[in-house]
Formats: C-alpha cells, sequence, structure tokens
C-alpha cells in the first residue's frame, strides 16, 4: 500500500505508554461496536484468557448514551512519531477525505470521528476499553479505539498480514461512526431491544457488513484520488475479511458452527460485501437491511 508523504489526520490522539488509562466506568454505557467485538465475544476467551464479564459487558445491548468521561493526564499528547502511527494517522486523514467528498456530494458536512492509540486499557465513552477487544468505535464519543498490538495478533492468529488489511480495518471502524452519523446504529440498536436474540443477531450482522461495505467504498475513493493500491493489497483486505467472517472464528475456536449466534456475518458475506463497497465506490450499493440476500 502506498501512503508514505501523504497527509496525516489531526484528529488522532496517542495514549500509549500511560499505564492503562483512567476514568474508570461501571460498563459500556454507550455500546461499542466493531471487528473488536466479534473476536472477544466468539474467540476471546480461548485466545486472549479475558474475564467473561468483558464479553458481557461488550454485549450488552442499548442505545448510544454519552457517558462523562474523566480527564486523563497527557490525553492530548499528539501521536508518535513511529512508522505505525503515522500509517494510521495517514489512513484516517484518507478516510476523511473520502466521507468528506461522499458527505458533499449529498449537500452534508462529514464530521471526521476520532481515533485513540492505547495500550492494555483506557477510559472511552462507552466504558473501559481494553486491548483484548481489538479495534472498536464508541458513539458516545464518536472515536475510535486501537491498540496496534491488534495488528500483530492478526498476522500471529490469523496469518493475515498487510497494510491495507490493516487500513480495511480502520475504515470498517469508520464506516461505524459513518452510521452513527446517519442515525443508522440508533435505529438499529432500538429495534434491537424490541427483537428477539436470534432477531437481534441478525440485524447486527447487517450492520457489520455495511460497514464491510463502507470500507469498500472508502478504499474504492481513496484509490481514485490517490493511487494508493498495489499488487495483492486487495487479497490481503479479502483475507482479514474471511479471517473474522463468524463462521472461522466459531469453528477456529469450538469446532462448530452456530449461524443463528452471528453477529458479523460469515466469512463470504464479509468478503461480499467489502467487494461490493470496492467495486461501486456508492454508499446506495451498501443498503444491508433490504438485501434479500446476504
Amino acid at each position: 500500500m502506498r501512503w508514505e508523504g501523504d497527509r496525516q489526520s489531526d484528529n488522532v490522539e496517542d495514549r500509549r505508554g500511560e499505564g492503562g488509562g483512567g476514568g474508570g466506568f461501571g460498563g459500556f454505557g454507550g455500546r461499542s461496536i466493531g471487528i473488536g467485538t466479534l473476536v472477544i465475544a466468539l474467540v476471546g476467551g480461548w485466545i486472549f484468557g479475558i474475564n467473561p464479564m468483558t464479553i458481557l459487558g461488550l454485549l450488552s445491548g442499548g442505545a448510544p448514551q454519552q457517558v462523562q468521561q474523566q480527564s486523563q493526564p497527557g490525553s492530548s499528547k499528539a501521536p508518535a512519531d513511529d512508522r505505525e502511527s503515522q500509517f494510521v494517522a495517514t489512513t484516517l486523514a484518507y478516510t476523511e477525505d473520502a466521507w468528506a467528498q461522499v458527505f458533499r456530494e449529498q449537500g452534508a458536512q462529514y464530521q471526521p470521528a476520532r481515533l485513540v492509540l492505547f495500550e492494555n486499557s483506557t477510559g472511552t465513552a462507552c466504558g473501559r476499553g481494553e486491548s483484548a477487544t481489538g479495534p472498536f468505535y464508541c458513539p458516545g464519543d464518536s472515536t475510535v479505539y486501537i491498540d496496534l498490538g491488534f495488528f500483530r495478533t492478526m498476522q500471529q492468529r490469523f496469518n493475515v498480514e498487510g497494510e491495507f488489511a490493516q487500513a480495511y480495518v480502520i475504515a470498517h471502524e469508520v464506516g461505524h461512526h459513518v452510521q452513527n452519523l446517519l442515525g443508522i446504529s440508533n435505529k438499529v440498536h432500538a429495534a434491537q431491544q424490541r427483537a428477539s436474540e436470534t432477531q437481534g443477531n441478525a440485524l447486527s450482522v447487517r450492520l457489520e457488513l455495511q460497514a464491510d461495505c463502507f470500507a469498500g467504498v472508502w478504499a474504492k475513493r481513496t484509490n481514485k484520488e490517490k493511487q494508493i493500491l498495489e499488487s495483492g493489497d486487495v487479497e490481503t483486505a479479502l483475507n482479514a475479511a474471511s479471517a473474522i467472517g463468524d463462521d472461522a472464528l466459531q469453528r477456529q475456536s469450538r469446532g462448530v458452527v452456530v449461524p443463528d449466534s452471528f453477529t458479523h456475518g460469515s466469512s463470504a458475506q464479509r468478503v461480499r460485501w467489502f467487494q461490493r463497497g470496492l467495486e461501486s465506490g456508492e454508499v446506495s450499493a451498501c443498503n444491508t437491511f433490504e438485501a434479500r440476500q446476504l
């Protein structure tokens, strides 16, 4: 992936080295959503040995709500000047440019997400964020949280590597931010409160697949403007989408696949919707909620 020398976003905060972050909360008041919830729910206990209460807290229902966040020493610290930080800041800038264009085409103004780099754990408006969760988006503070160690986990546990695969992960989480701005997340979470567990899971799958499609829209538009894609890049993103499909993770952790418990979609579905966004570059192609077949 070609990205060196391009604009880096100012909306990145580096909390690494702060010893776990402050701001204790009683639980995830504003539901965090993203690739991280998938990993922690399906293979977190098996791979990471985390407390099951963390899983329950992360997957608890409820519409996003603002939670008062305590200030943290050094919370305004700029990101470090290492390659990983530069890559994340550049990728976030790409998402800002792409989504600003999409919103502008519809006569609206895009409000960029913030992105926080952290280690171990940190306070968020959705409660305590932990490294074992993987990258996640908190609608309560419109922020994507990432422990960069997750990218090493992708390589070691899922045999997925490459910077474009990492960019796909970031773009997926920013896709949740776009859903939040459009009011889609609130509608889905409200519907889940009235639904059965199986129906709620099915709604979650459609929400996640749309975020995958939005990541594809980002990739299409960014490559058109910046020519970031190199040979093999798309394949690495497809490998990432496939590796974190619900069926693949359940098969790895349990040896059994239970479709009714899917919350993010199968490997084939995740690949299909990312490709749909990548091929079209249009948000209109990402209406998973009216799709007869996912």
